[in-house]
């Protein structure tokens, strides 16, 4: 099948777990309440993209190209983020949920997760330097050899980092958040005076 390149095009309430989306490149188009679950979206490029309320849950993402993509208010259960094309990967989530997710030794840097549910997210080996996880809930994710370098977690919560395996130069917590790089120890913090 030929590989098709399409532009500028709104794709609105389309089911893609009946119909699939032709494998080619989607350059600045826009997706509204479509449903991916489940779907084969692997060698598809999504560049410029917008995403709005659609459940991409489970889709596998094999060498699929996320560059400069935003995703709002989407369900994004167990997407496997570390199977896309690793060349140029950019995305930004607002009020998405990517619980079970994974982007297991992506590079991330200075991409913003806002209001977004994260739990059970793998950070594992990611570069987040610059990131910014502002109102998300990080319950049980995982960061190990993580860089974190410059990342806001200022207003995230139900993290718990162990900053002597994760890099953590001049990130940015609440006093109340720096609790979760306190987890470890098995300490008790009154934060009441």
């Amino acid at each position: 099948m030929e590989r098709i390149s399409i532009t500028d095009k709104t794709f609105d309430k389309i089911d893609f777990t009946q119909i699939n989306l032709d494998k080619g490149d989607y350059e600045n188009c826009t997706f509204i309440q479509c449903d991916f679950s489940n779907s084969d979206l692997a060698g598809i490029q999504f560049l410029d993209c917008t995403l709005d309320s659609c459940n991409l849950s489970m889709a596998k993402l094999n060498d699929a190209v996320v560059r400069d993509i935003t995703f709002e208010n989407c369900k994004m259960l167990g997407l496997r983020f570390e199977l896309c094309n690793e060349f140029c990967f950019s995305a930004h989530f607002t009020n998405c949920n990517l619980t079970h997710s994974s982007f297991y030794k992506i590079k991330l840097k200075k991409t913003t997760f806002t209001h977004s549910q994260l739990e059970e997210v793998d950070f594992t080996e990611c570069d987040l330097s610059g990131s910014v996880f502002d109102d998300c809930d990080l319950t049980r994710a995982i960061f190990q050899n993580t860089v974190l370098e410059k990342v806001d977690f200022r207003t995230a919560v139900n993290f718990s980092i162990d900053p002597e395996r994760n890099r953590i130069k001049k990130a940015r917590f609440s006093l109340f958040g720096a609790v979760g790089l306190l987890e470890k120890y098995a300490i008790e913090i009154d934060l009441k005076k």
